[in-house]
């Protein structure tokens, strides 16, 4: 109040003047500073007075379909650093394939802005709904990006793994990298296989990109497999997923699986599962996280409540979920 009160009408008048030059004129603070002889610091500081005073009144009109309090509230609970909520219109599609229509158009327009800004990114093979999303993405601006980088193995019969190196050869394509191939299953016959496929020097050079990702992009997996998953004849069995409910495990990331609260499940599969590994995951600065739907709401809020995403796509039904029961 203080300040208000010495305020001379000079100062009204300039800070009214600079005020109406930048924001109605769209006039740069430096072109001000030489028209008007000042300083740039005294028109950033006569700016910020035309605001204290009133002059200035700066409101954001939300769009319809844009749900920034909802961001934000998931941002703040959870300890996010960006939450993106999108709205699923009823339609004649079940639940998962109207999830997964939504989310796609959102997540590929927010991949064509971050995209350039990662040099290097780790992706996971099976999600239908980034496929889907790069698959109506648009070319990015050139950036900096140089590696695209399947994060797990092709999964069951050759016929279908072809969606798995689908995403990774698209992105790069789309983001101008060079996109690099985890030639080997996701998920090996026996730990015995596994040890013999990661120790090929091919195998060996992509886990060890691994640990220097500038970002990973992730579908989050519930226990119970996706479509994509139970049509790929994988060696996913059935003794694995009881295994997995045992221990615990409500959802995946990469394959990785952790309990209610976040922490990795260890069980048998683990030891057969060939990919990026946990520790690979949560040690990445970007951590991007897209998923939706009723059936993935625990696997979701146990990858949040772990810190397995730093970045959130979801739907309102489940954000909303989210934010009521954290």
């Amino acid at each position: 109040m203080k300040n208000h009160r010495a305020t001379t009408p000079e100062v009204m008048r300039l800070a009214t003047r600079v005020a109406s030059m930048y924001y109605e004129r769209s006039v740069g603070q430096q072109q001000i500073a030489e028209q008007l002889g000042l300083s740039q610091a005294k028109v950033s500081r006569l700016l910020k007075q035309a605001e204290q005073l009133g002059i200035v009144k700066i409101t954001v009109h939300v769009p319809t379909g844009v749900h920034a309090e909802v961001e934000a509230r998931l941002e703040e609970i959870y300890g996010l650093d960006e939450c993106l909520v999108v709205e699923v219109n009823a339609s004649d599609l079940d639940e998962d394939d109207a999830v997964t229509q939504a989310l796609a158009s959102s997540v590929a327009s927010y991949l064509e802005l971050m995209v350039p800004s990662l040099e290097s990114i780790a992706v996971s093979s099976w999600s239908s709904t980034l496929l889907a999303a790069v698959n109506v993405m648009r070319p990015t601006s050139k950036g900096i990006t140089r590696h695209i980088v399947q994060a797990l193995g092709g999964v069951g019969q050759a016929s279908v793994q072809r969606f798995a190196t689908q995403l990774t050869e698209r992105l790069a394509h789309l983001s101008h990298a060079e996109p690099t191939f985890m030639l080997a299953p996701g998920i090996a016959a026996s730990p015995e296989a596994k040890q013999a496929i990661e120790a090929d020097a091919a195998c060996a050079q992509v886990l060890n990109m691994f640990d220097d990702l500038s970002g990973i992009l992730m579908g989050i997996g519930a226990v119970t497999p996706s479509r994509m998953l139970r049509d790929s004849a994988n060696n996913f069995t059935n003794q694995d997923i009881e295994e997995l409910k045992a221990a615990g495990a409500v959802g995946d990331a990469c394959m990785r699986f952790y309990d209610a609260n976040g922490n990795p499940v260890h069980t048998k599969l683990e030891d057969r599962i060939i990919g990026i590994h946990a520790h690979q995951v949560l040690k990445t600065r970007r951590r991007i996280g897209v998923a939706g739907g009723r059936r993935k709401f625990e696997a979701i809020r146990g990858a949040l409540r772990g810190h397995w995403i730093s970045t959130l796509i979801t739907d309102l039904e489940t954000a909303t979920r989210l934010i009521e029961s954290p």
